[in-house]
């Protein structure tokens, strides 16, 4: 299922970079597919630190 999404949006993104006005759009497209991978690592983060800091606490 997962597969099948990310085929649909590679091709989205391809197809924003064909027809990309500049350069500079590129790279905001670029940085925008990353950032949902960089928000779950922060939440992940946070919860690994919450649960080290709950069980040293007992």
């Amino acid at each position: 299922m997962f597969s099948i999404i990310s085929l649909v949006q590679e091709l989205d993104v391809n197809e924003k970079i064909k027809n990309a006005p500049d350069n500079s759009y590129e790279i905001g497209v670029f940085i925008g597919s990353f950032v949902p991978f960089v928000i779950l690592v922060i939440i992940a983060y946070a919860l690994y630190r919450y649960n080290k800091n709950r069980i040293n606490k007992e």
